[in-house]
């Protein structure tokens, strides 16, 4: 497998969590953001979006006619490594178990990140010219909204453990991590979500997690 990604990205980071946890070898395929190798000739060639993560496989495991994977939008790309490579689940085994999983990672995959992302705050500097403290608000506020809500969430739910659900790594987990990295860069204050921020700690014990951090990435800048 083939792992199109960049270090910093958040959808990207949420991948490599998956595929960590899952213990799955691929080879790391840097597109540099910050360079606009994305919106290159060769990179929309693979995925006419322009956008990472993006996933080649070769062979799938539980298909017998040969086809390879080709495959963008991180949600997907987790499902997919959820059904072919079941073993280490990053599901609940009960509807809704996984239900409640999927909404969680909803919250940040679809309310917060996107708001966030480096194309939305680009054409806020570069087409509105927004200035740099107002982008970081914009950022702070958008987090600081989704975070709220989900700190209550996890808050009222009596049965779980050190993880965003139960006892186990899942994909709420995956979303939640990146992007309380994100929230540290733009220098979120922390502090109102303390079931947030002991999550993060815990997955940090976490060899999966950790590996997957964006400094430890291959095209990560050397300090």
């Amino acid at each position: 497998m083939k792992l199109y990604n960049y270090f910093r990205s958040g959808t990207s980071h949420r991948i490599r969590i998956a595929m960590n946890f899952k213990g799955l070898d691929y080879e790391y395929i840097s597109v540099n953001l910050a360079a606009d190798e994305q919106a290159g000739e060769a990179f929309k060639a693979l995925n006419p979006q322009g956008l990472v993560p993006y996933l080649y496989a070769s062979e799938q495991p539980n298909e017998s006619n040969g086809e390879e994977l080709r495959l963008a939008q991180s949600p997907a790309i987790l499902e997919w490594l959820e059904e072919v490579y079941p073993e280490h689940p990053l599901l609940p085994k009960d509807i809704m178990g996984r239900a409640q999983v999927r909404a969680l990672s909803a919250m940040i995959g679809c309310d917060i990140h996107p708001i966030n992302n480096r194309r939305i705050l680009q054409y806020l500097r570069n087409e509105l010219n927004v200035e740099e403290d107002k982008v970081m608000g914009w950022c702070q506020h958008w987090m600081a909204e989704g975070f709220s809500a989900l700190e209550k969430i996890l808050a009222a739910d009596k049965n779980r453990g050190n993880f965003c659900y139960g006892d186990a790594p899942s994909f709420a987990d995956c979303y939640l991590i990146p992007q309380v990295y994100s929230a540290r860069r733009f220098n979120l204050d922390l502090t109102p979500y303390p079931n947030i921020v002991a999550i993060d700690a815990h997955c940090h014990t976490l060899p999966a997690f950790i590996d997957a951090e964006p400094a430890n990435q291959p095209d990560a800048p050397k300090a």
